[in-house]
């Protein structure tokens, strides 16, 4: 609305400055006046030309005078281009600015993504350490608790120790009296052991470590199950005795370490296996003398299948005869023996065997080795199923290699 006045206002000067200066010229031109020596025609112009002046110059003028940016526009435009240059480098500068900015925005970013993460497994670290510190506090309280109950304990035993002193005391005085006893004691000792030795060197009825009897007892059962087939193993021991010495008492022969037969029948009664039992002499017994005995107790467990192979041998025979024969199922003999007991079956503590043969088989087998002449291989079977327990039943077949 500013605008349009300003522009009716300069139109209506324009028009009035106009209107007076023609009507100015007319009015010199009929007078015929002059200006500056001008003639009439040439002031007429002048005046024509110094009206147009005056209506550009009041126009403006005016609006110089009525708009700031009209005066900008006249006499500030290499300053206002200037300061526009100045700005779009500014301008461009800040935008380099902005992209240093978010590209530290983004830096920061990351950086601040790490230390949320630092942030979080400090706090997890943070956590265990406080759940370990609380099983800590704990650990420290039961430990207080225990250090008092052993305090007061360590105070019990003080006063014990006391007790003990004297009582140590009496003992002392007492000492020089059982010193005097012991070498009497030993005295009688060695006259007893010496006489003990001189009989045991005469009639022996088991040697240490003799098994008296034995037996396989089931595992994992009640404990009074597994006494009553203890029992019954040990009447069996009390047998075998009784013919040994030949007499026909049977109660009572045999004696067990009472502890010892305890300690067996829990074994047996936690035992997820059948275990073998064996009741073996503890020393050399004479005939007379209690039948003092050991328990041993091993997992029994089926060693050898019905007709399992158990061992093979080469042998070079030369047709020498039964001696070399017979040396040779005796050295076989022997490897079996050894294999038997590596697989698991107990050997006899006194003769080291595990098995027994057949006195024929054994015959056979040296008559048909002893024209042979060349080499053989011997092979040997379980007869029937043995566990740990045995004894290994066995078959020997002969296979002939070779004869020249």
């Amino acid at each position: 609305m500013y605008g349009v006045l300003l522009i009716v206002v300069l139109v209506i000067t324009g028009g009035a400055i106009a209107f007076i200066g023609d009507r100015l010229g007319s009015k010199i031109g009929k007078k015929r006046l002059s200006i500056f020596g001008l003639r009439p025609r040439h002031t007429s112009i002048l005046i024509t030309i110094l009206t147009g002046i005056c209506i550009t110059t009041l126009t403006f003028g005016v609006m110089a005078a009525v708009s700031e940016n009209v005066r900008t526009a006249l006499f500030g435009m290499e300053k206002l281009n200037r300061t526009m240059q100045e700005t779009q480098s500014r301008l461009q500068q800040a935008g380099f600015d902005l992209a240093d900015a978010q590209q530290e925005q983004q830096k920061a970013a990351g950086e601040l993504k790490k230390s949320q993460a630092e942030v979080d497994r400090l706090q997890t670290e943070q956590q265990t350490l406080t759940d370990r510190a609380q099983q800590l506090a704990a650990g420290n309280a039961r430990l207080e608790e225990a250090k008092a109950t052993l305090l007061e304990q360590n105070s019990g035993l003080t006063t014990e120790n006391g007790r003990l002193a004297a009582g140590n005391e009496k003992l002392a005085s007492a000492n020089g009296q059982l010193t005097e006893n012991n070498k009497q004691l030993e005295k009688r000792t060695t006259e007893l052991r010496q006489g003990l030795e001189t009989i045991r060197e005469g009639d022996i009825s088991f040697r240490a470590g003799e098994v008296i009897a034995s037996g396989v007892i089931r595992g994992n059962r009640a404990d009074d199950e597994v006494r009553a087939d203890m029992g019954t193993l040990i009447q069996l021991a009390n047998r075998n005795v009784a013919q040994r010495l030949g007499v026909n008492d049977e109660s009572s022969s045999i004696w067990i370490y009472q502890p010892e037969y305890d300690k067996a029948a829990e074994t047996i009664a936690r035992s997820r296996s059948d275990m073998v039992v064996r009741i073996v002499a503890a020393g050399n017994l004479v005939r007379g003398e209690p039948v003092r005995t050991n328990l041993q107790l091993f997992q029994n467990s089926v060693i050898y299948k019905k007709n399992e192979f158990i061992i093979a041998r080469p042998f070079k025979m030369t047709g020498s005869g039964n001696g070399e024969a017979e040396h040779v199922v005796m050295s076989f003999l022997q490897d079996v023996n050894a294999a038997a007991t590596a697989r698991g079956i107990l050997p006899d503590p006194i003769r080291g065997s595990v098995g027994v043969m057949e006195g024929s088989q054994f015959y056979d087998l040296v008559q048909t080795l002893s024209p042979l002449n060349g080499t053989v291989l011997l092979s040997a079977y379980a007869r029937t199923d043995t566990d740990a327990l045995g004894p290994l039943r066995i078959n020997l077949k002969l296979e002939t290699d070779k004869t020249p």
